[in-house]
């Protein structure tokens, strides 16, 4: 083994050249952004070895890919494709004449999403868990077929039990009902909710229970989804999770305020869609028939697309969505959302509506239940405000709305969030809505919230003191993980 000992250095800088020129070429080929490419390749060579580890395991992005294989002999089911559906080129028809150039954003998402527009849906907010936790328990109570339940957070607590009770009294009348839920949102409540859906024998998974920590991409790709659906014709959508905390009239320890949303229509069959598609996923169980997917009747004006967002095949798509809106704005964009860490393109896209002299205000609430991801945030805002934006901080409770809308005539909501977990690591469920009425109705309930908010000025964000400054700053290099 003399040689070993002799040359051993020389097998060193072979390996490290070797190692250093794949983890370089690797970096050349996939990063997208230049500036990270460029940043990788410098830290490789500049630290031999170290760099080209690091970058193996850090800087590859393997969530996407681990996704994508996770979920690539899923089936994707469309259960009625020959609906009536609304062409970008029709819809003017359908909308006032200040509304008529939403018809390229039309286009936009249905190239970006690939699922029909559909006519003939209602959607009605509901405000906080205090009206919308009685229209789903009603629902549920309804129910004579089939019971879907799809969401985040489910805690064993005064809600969470009342609503395992009725879908326990669902079953007991032979309804089939399927809950999935997801397995790290399951454990804010201890013990979970689990043991009281399997005492009442209700049907229910977990999405993605893996957390060991040689697989802390599982610590990503959580279904963020909150999707209801009884008997295939009434779904329920929104950013509310089942906890007690947004009952705002039984004045909980820690109160939320939320949005949901009631959907009637052809619209429900792509929420049902959806769950149907997360199910198969998790159990390998088919949902089909009638039972699950009756044929839709029309039940309002609003035109409607659900739009499926994850970091598997759907990788984007909301951000794309998002970014056609901002693009093709004309008069006035409102976004109220929790948690605000947009990326470098959604900034300039925001910044660019403001320049055009469309009226931009963003909501945010003044203390984040989060506080890396409020300081985070903090660190943005300035810019945006140097362009003409307007940031407006609502008072608590700590307000958990997500709302998009645009001209008055366009408006999303769902459960997607404008930061990186929702809009390239989490499982999102979101829907676009084309309705003057429903647009003028969610822009007077933003507006309600404003007129109680604190205008945020650049100069307030300048005032900072340099320690603030520093710690903001330092939470927004951890602005992909918050």
């Amino acid at each position: 083994m003399d040689w070993l000992h002799r040359f051993w250095h020389l097998a060193l800088a072979g390996l490290d050249l070797l190692i250093s020129i794949v983890a370089s070429g690797h970096a050349v080929l996939y990063k997208r952004d230049s500036r990270a490419a460029i940043g990788w390749v410098g830290f490789i060579w500049l630290v031999p070895l170290v760099g080209a580890v690091t970058y193996f395991i850090f800087g590859v992005n393997r969530l996407r890919r681990r996704a994508t294989l996770l979920r690539a002999d899923l089936e994707r089911y469309q259960a009625h494709p020959r609906l009536d559906q609304t062409l970008p080129k029709d819809l003017p028809r359908h909308v006032p004449v200040h509304a008529a150039h939403l018809s390229m954003l039309a286009r936009v998402v249905g190239e970006v999403v690939g699922r029909p527009l559909l006519p003939g849906n209602s959607v009605e907010p509901l405000i906080n868990g205090d009206a919308a936790y009685p229209a789903m328990l009603e629902a549920i109570q309804a129910a004579r077929e089939t019971i879907s339940l799809e969401t985040y957070i489910f805690d064993r607590d005064e809600t969470g039990l009342a609503f395992a009770r009725a879908l326990g009294d669902a079953v007991r009348r032979g309804v089939q009902v399927r809950v999935l839920i997801d397995a790290a949102g399951l454990r804010y409540s201890l013990p979970t909710i689990r043991h009281a859906l399997n005492r009442e024998k209700v049907p229910n998974r977990r999405f993605l229970p893996s957390l060991v920590p040689w697989r802390a991409t599982m610590l990503n790709m959580r279904t963020h989804r909150k999707i209801l659906v009884t008997d295939g014709r009434v779904g329920f959508t929104g950013g509310i999770n089942i906890r007690h905390g947004h009952r705002l009239d039984a004045h909980p320890k820690r109160p939320i305020q939320d949005m949901h949303f009631r959907v009637r229509g052809p619209v429900v069959t792509q929420l049902q869609e959806a769950f149907a598609d997360d199910w198969l996923f998790t159990t390998g169980e088919t949902l089909r028939g009638d039972s699950w997917f009756p044929r839709p009747e029309p039940a309002g004006r609003v035109l409607a697309r659900g739009i499926i967002d994850g970091p598997d095949e759907d990788f984007e798509k909301l951000r794309w969505s998002i970014l056609g809106a901002l693009s093709i704005s004309r008069e006035s964009i409102l976004i109220a959302t929790p948690y605000f860490l947009p990326d470098q393109a959604l900034v300039s896209a925001l910044n660019l509506a403001a320049m055009r002299g469309v009226k931009l205000d963003i909501l945010l609430p003044v203390n984040n239940n989060l506080p890396f991801v409020q300081w985070a945030s903090q660190s943005m805002w300035w810019q945006v405000l140097e362009h003409g934006c307007r940031i407006w901080l609502t008072p608590p409770p700590f307000d958990h709305s997500k709302v998009m809308i645009v001209d008055q005539g366009w408006v999303l909501v769902g459960s997607a969030n404008w930061d990186a977990r929702s809009l390239r690591l989490n499982f999102e469920y979101n829907i676009e809505c084309y309705d003057s009425d429903l647009a003028c109705n969610m822009a007077a309930l933003v507006e309600k919230k404003r007129a109680a908010s604190h205008l945020v000025t650049l100069e307030e964000m300048d005032a900072r003191s340099l320690p603030i400054r520093l710690r903001d700053g330092l939470a927004r290099l951890l602005t992909p993980y918050l």
